[in-house]
């Protein structure tokens, strides 16, 4: 090498240092001389790792023309960075171009195909190499493996396992590794598992690839378990990525203890302070409850990015701190669309509509474009606070941005409409999204012309929903709903039969909705039927409450208190509805003091503070009955004013039973709230 060359590699080398790789490409691009190989190696490596796809252009160009045979490993370097830097096209050219190759020419390409998504290719890359006469090495397996590994290809990769067998690199931790990847990535977790009990020392990659497919197959804690494994071996340190695998498992199965321990762990060894740990961290302890520990771990330094700051606006405002959750979120430095409707879902969750209106106003003024969330969430505002005209505006902006063909937001949209009580924009939407519509877009038109007493369309809409699609028995459950409302007993039959017919698991739920249709519409045989089939160990208080009920309905209030005694002897314990339903069967079968009984007990027995359809029930029992003395005494010790209703049937048990003081005090009662003339006058001379 001449003295000007060395200057000049001088010169070059020290652009380097300084890490100005423009001027050192520069000052070998203009040069005319050939330089020493190390030189250009040294360049390669910085223009790989900056993704400097002009500058590396250069050097190739100045090493061909400079160098009458340039060396096979430099033009492998040259075919890495373009691999590297995304431009596939250059390394497909200099591999064929090169008069001579190796195989460190063919794993060069097969990465370069690797790394830029095109596995499968690079697979056929890997087969012609062996057909070229070249041994395949400890690289070219890893880069097949990893392939296999992203097409989730298990026969191709067994047999890769196979071969990495027979030519001896099966003790090779990276390898096994990979191919343990393939194997958790493709479902095959034994195999896996089996394989990876094989290595001698595992590595932290190999403990982090079994950890991280047993998490993936939703086997949370064998992942936990193997985590402890790998720190009681205490040969390896884990990675931060295992430790945030872990923390997810525990979060997912509510492992709060041994979550405490690993995070222990990760402040004895320095791990808790990076990114992805203190991320997982975060969402641990918001998922436990606890969004003070969690806002801790975001004081940590480095712990302050835009997903982390997301999580602990999440962590607020799930655990109901909304106040808080919107007070950070007015801190953040910058937000993106997920940060924006975090704070949304929050207010959403929590009915805050007005709060969640501000938040939609201030997202369309943030320059951010929007996403299907936003949508459904602005959705539910509207339907919250019942506003058809915001409505309607969302669904303009649905059709300007083609979001139309999103069947989440068709529902949404149907929802709205269904809930603003806007039931013709219901129904045509419905039809609008006769290629979309499933399960819940049928539920929701069903349940909205239900919520609106419109049980007459909703018998029209079931039979077409039958006809198109197989409903959930919840939706069944609705229209059976409306079959109580309107009294349809052959509807009633037609939808019990065909659940029977159709084999659906007749859940509590539908049970009850089936017994309440049937007592409503005077059937009471086939309501006990249903609920005698029902196994005792199966009944709930909804189950009882529904039988309680549909026995006053049809004056069979005998079985009524036979079947809340039978509901005692099973320990289920009685709520208000079920003795509303008690208390109307005795006063169905005139049991004034097994009324009185059951009343007494509500509070000082099953700690069932009495509600005011209770009172109506007791002032209608002891005045049917000519109980006046007793009715006389409830009134006077009841807790509250009694109403309009109350006043009156007193009055009518006072005037059968002429108990003339009492009745007049009624009409005074009834002359102080305000009662038309009329109506007094009517009551006092009766």
């Amino acid at each position: 090498m001449g003295t000007n060359a060395r200057t000049l590699t001088n010169t070059i080398f020290t652009y380097l240092k300084l890490n100005d790789l423009s001027k050192a490409v520069s000052t070998l691009y203009k040069s005319t001389v050939p330089f020493d190989f190390s030189l250009y190696a040294s360049i390669f490596n910085q223009c790989a790792s900056r993704r400097a796809i002009v500058e590396a252009r250069k050097v190739e160009s100045h090493l061909i023309t400079y160098n009458r045979t340039p060396p096979i490993f430099l033009l492998n370097r040259a075919i890495e960075v373009y691999g590297k830097c995304g431009c596939l096209r250059d390394a497909v050219e200099l591999f064929d171009e090169m008069p001579e190759r190796d195989g460190g020419s063919w794993n060069a390409l097969i990465s370069a195909y690797t790394r830029n998504g095109l596995a499968h290719e690079a697979l056929e890359l890997f087969v012609d190499m062996k057909k070229d006469g070249f041994q395949w090495n400890e690289i070219s397996f890893a880069n097949a493996v990893g392939c296999c590994g992203s097409l989730l290809e298990i026969s191709f990769g067994k047999g890769i396992h196979g071969l990495v067998v027979k030519y001896g690199f099966s003790t090779n931790v990276i390898i096994a590794s990979s191919i343990i990847d393939v194997y958790g990535k493709c479902r095959f977790l034994s195999d896996a598992k089996r394989m990876f009990d094989e290595l001698r020392d595992p590595n932290e990659v190999s403990w982090n690839v079994i950890i991280r497919r047993h998490y993936d197959m939703g086997k949370e804690k064998e992942a936990i378990l193997l985590f402890f494994e790998m720190v009681r071996r205490n040969d390896v340190t884990p990675l931060s990525h295992t430790i945030s695998n872990v923390l997810r498992a525990c979060s997912k199965i509510s492992a709060l203890n041994e979550a405490l321990q690993i995070h222990a762990f990760a402040i004895r060894r320095y791990i808790v302070n990076t990114l992805v740990v203190s991320g997982s961290l975060i969402d641990m302890y918001a998922k436990h409850g606890d969004p003070d520990s969690a806002h801790k771990i975001f004081n940590h330094p480095n712990a302050r990015d835009l997903v982390n700051w997301t999580s602990m606006v999440t962590a607020y405002a799930s655990n109901g701190r909304i106040e808080d959750a919107r007070e950070l979120f007015d801190e953040m430095p910058e937000r993106n669309i997920v940060s924006w409707n975090t704070m949304l879902a929050g207010y959403t969750r929590h009915h805050r509509w007005e709060d969640a209106l501000e938040i939609i106003y201030q997202t369309s003024k943030s320059n951010i474009t929007i996403d299907h969330v936003t949508i459904m969430l602005t959705l539910t505002t509207c339907s919250g606070l019942l506003s058809l005209e915001l409505g309607k505006q969302v669904h303009g902006y649905v059709y300007r941005h083609s979001f139309t063909s999103n069947l989440f937001i068709s529902n949404a949209l149907l929802n709205m409409y269904g809930k603003c009580g806007d039931l013709r924009s219901c129904r045509f939407w419905f039809n609008q999204m006769s290629h979309l519509r499933d399960t819940v877009s049928w539920n929701s038109i069903l349940t909205s012309h239900a919520r609106h007493q419109r049980s007459e369309e909703v018998m029209k809409v079931i039979w077409k929903m039958l006809e198109e699609t197989p409903p959930h028995q919840h939706t069944l459950a609705t229209i059976l709903a409306a079959c109580a409302n309107i009294f349809a007993l052959n509807q009633t039959k037609q939808i019990h039969a065909f659940l029977i017919r159709n084999g659906y698991d007749i859940d509590i739920v539908t049970k009850g909705s089936l017994i309440d249709a049937y007592s409503k519409c005077r059937y009471l045989t086939s309501a006990i039927m249903v609920f005698k089939q029902t196994s005792p160990r199966d009944r709930d208080l909804f189950l009882y409450n529904s039988m309680i009920l549909g026995c006053c309905h049809n004056s069979r209030g005998d079985l009524a208190i036979d079947l809340f005694e039978r509901m005692k002897d099973e320990g289920l314990k009685p709520d208000n509805t079920t003795f509303q339903g008690v208390l109307l069967g005795c006063v169905c079968e005139g049991r004034v003091e097994l009324g009185r009984e059951y009343f007494e007990g509500m509070s000082s027995e099953y700690c069932v503070i009495p509600r005011l359809e209770h009172y109506e029930l007791m002032i209608e029992l002891y005045g049917r009955f000519g109980f006046m003395g007793e009715l006389e005494k409830f009134v006077n010790e009841m807790p509250f004013d009694l109403t309009e209703k109350m006043l009156i049937r007193v009055f009518d048990a006072c005037h059968a039973y002429r108990c003339e003081k009492f009745g007049k005090w009624a009409v005074d009662r009834l002359n102080e709230m305000n009662s038309s003339v009329s109506y007094r006058f009517e009551l006092a001379n009766r």
